[in-house]
């Protein structure tokens, strides 16, 4: 199957994975609204007065309390920035707006409103997570986090008021920097980044989504922002509010991946993806991903590798492999101790960092764990520069093969004892015959045969294990087998009942794509008994090959859903399922739903029934 033939948007300030979770609310990455990248596309022309229907977003000219916009920065999924000139202090600055396109409208007077009374609490829920992020942002106080001057509601909506910051973001100096970077210089960052997230954490929050692509290194000083907290959390005595989060498969500890009673998320969380960064950093690649470490670990310790050895001090080796433990308790627990590790000195210029022992959360405490013996590894292969591919190893997961059932051979087993009689002594007085000696224990029995593992055919069609009677959703093929480089893969789909349509795709080429809804088609409701034709014009769907067959499942859903908890990344048009995150994930819960399901996403006003259908089809590219 080919990409559609559409032209993807141009790199430009936003080199960042796109998000994209069905129509419901989504979080634009801060790096694309208030970065200005040197070379990078420069921005489009500012939609004309009245061309709102077509971006919602505010034309240049329009004031607001003392700023006047000058033209559109970018706009995601849940709001728009825009350059603008505060006429009070005379200086540019960005304004972020809340503007969920897929819940709200614009009227002429400028005016945001949602889409019709069942969007309304949607709405209200992302406006005031809108705010609350403001509120977070005004009360730090850093060069290294990012500043709210101010935020108000006006409108309809809210507002909040930023630098205008210009620079390019870690990830693209990586990129441009093919043969490694200097010690030095990445220490510098570091300095400046674990202050700003020790800042966070005294507060109790968390930002969960650090990566290259979310430190941003300022135009002329370098020094580091950090950028994106639309996955940060407060986290208030013992209560969690779930958020929904696009996890990056390199960076995200197995702890993001599930709510586990025994790995609770705090500080410990930051600093496994900080560690992740700096291994990207010294070697040029991101480790292995976290879930399919907690099964088979792959990892190899960056301090028994000679080469880098040689151009980074053990120190640091060091610190990012203890960084990088796959168990949280087993990883430095604040920033403090990440600092102490690092060798960076405590500095007065923040808030005190949490002394070594302070933590926050019930993860469970313990001293640094058992040093794991390095192993030679071969010396990175750096990518070609200038080409943004430095940090795409992050999504080629690399995983070494799940063992089977023989483990247990090797646990705690013992030398046979050999046992040998005494010659027995002739002279000797006949003695009381000894009582038989026990026998010896018996082995322990082997633990149970892990379950097989689904195949991705199989996970696909799991998908229908749960569906609930009498949901009846059929797809059809046009055509059942196409010629590759002639035919266009097309297809229809009808419900029994209204919903939000998802369709999967196990491709010939055997990739695993959330096909529908994607980056260029996000509406995909369909009404009992309407016909649904995909894919849509703006996305045509060529028969490019392997030969092969193409597995199809569609669901339609009752209510929207969350795939965050899937290992679904977001690269291009199409979000994708990396088969070695999928099979990890399937082995962590064996005989449960496939974790392509993901969840419903229910009002919190009424219990969550999790109502569907699921219908399959193949074609066959020949």
């Amino acid at each position: 199957m080919n990409e559609p033939s559409t032209p993807l948007p141009p790199e430009g300030g936003d080199d960042r994975t796109q998000v994209m979770t069905g129509r419901g609310p989504a979080r634009e990455a801060d790096a694309a609204t208030v970065v200005s990248s040197p070379g990078a596309r420069p921005p489009a022309p500012p939609p004309a007065a009245g061309s709102g229907a077509d971006t919602g977003t505010l034309p240049a000219g329009s004031r607001m309390a003392e700023f006047e916009i000058t033209h559109l920065i970018g706009q995601g999924g849940f709001g728009a920035v825009y350059e603008a000139w505060d006429h009070t202090l005379e200086r540019t600055v960005a304004i972020k707006e809340y503007l969920p396109t897929s819940l709200s409208t614009r009227a002429h007077d400028g005016t945001v409103s949602p889409l019709s009374e069942k969007h309304k609490e949607t709405f209200d829920l992302g406006m005031r997570s809108f705010i609350n992020e403001a509120r977070l942002l005004a009360q730090f106080d850093h060069p290294s986090l990012l500043k709210v001057y101010r935020f108000w509601q006006e409108r309809g909506t809210t507002y909040m008021v930023m630098p205008l910051y210009r620079g390019q973001t870690m990830r693209q100096a990586l990129a441009s920097t093919p043969a490694g970077v200097d010690e030095g210089w990445l220490m510098r960052i570091m300095d400046g980044v674990t202050q700003a997230l020790a800042v966070m954490h005294n507060a109790n929050c968390y930002h969960r989504d650090i990566a290259p692509d979310n430190i941003m290194l300022l135009e002329g000083s370098g020094r580091p922002v950090v950028l994106d907290f639309g996955a940060a959390r407060r986290v208030i005595t013992d209560k969690t509010q779930a958020i929904t989060v696009i996890l990056k498969p390199g960076y995200a500890p197995v702890e993001q991946y599930a709510e586990m009673p025994d790995m609770s998320q705090g500080a410990w969380t930051d600093v496994y993806a900080l560690a992740a960064v700096m291994h990207v950093a010294v070697c040029g690649r991101a480790p292995p991903p976290s879930v399919a470490r907690l099964i088979s670990d792959s990892y190899v310790p960056l301090a028994g590798n000679e080469v880098l050895r040689q151009r980074y001090s053990v120190r640091l080796l060091e610190a990012i492999d203890h960084g990088l433990q796959v168990r949280p308790e087993a990883r430095p627990q604040s920033m403090g101790e990440l600092r102490a590790e690092l060798g960076l000195e405590e500095t007065t210029t923040i808030a005190p960092l949490r002394s070594s022992g302070a933590r926050s959360g019930t993860a469970p405490t313990a001293a640094r764990g058992p040093k794991t013996t390095p192993h030679p590894m071969p010396a990175p292969a750096p990518g070609p520069g200038g080409n943004g591919r430095l940090l795409a190893a992050g999504g080629v997961l690399a995983l070494a093969v799940i063992g089977g059932g023989t483990w247990w051979w090797m646990q705690g087993r013992k030398a046979d004892a050999v046992v040998a009689s005494a010659p027995p002594t002739v002279a000797a007085p006949a003695a009381p015959a000894a009582a038989p000696e026990p026998p010896p224990p018996a082995p322990p029995a082997p633990p149970p045969a892990p379950a097989a593992r689904r195949t991705p055919l199989q996970s696909l069609e799991a998908l229908g294990a749960g569906a609930t009677a009498g949901f009846g959703v059929t797809a059809t093929p046009r055509k059942a087998e196409v010629s590759v480089g002639r035919d266009k893969l097309d297809f229809e789909v009808r419900s029994q009942r209204d919903g939000f349509v998802y369709v999967y795709l196990l491709s010939s080429g055997g990739e695993m794509f959330l096909l529908f809804p994607n980056l260029l088609d996000k509406y995909n409701k369909i009404t009992a008994g309407s016909t649904l034709s995909l894919p849509r014009a703006s996305w045509p769907m060529n028969a490019g090959g392997p030969p092969g067959t193409n597995h199809f499942a569609v669901l339609v859903s009752q209510n929207e859903r969350d795939f965050s908890e899937s290992g679904v990344q977001n690269d291009g048009v199409f979000p994708q399922f990396p088969l070695t995150v999928l099979s990890a994930l399937e082995s962590a819960r064996p005989g449960g739903p496939t974790p392509l399901l993901g969840k419903p996403v229910c009002p919190s006003s009424a219990p969550c029934q999790d109502v569907y259908g699921v219908g399959t089809f193949k074609i066959v590219e020949k």
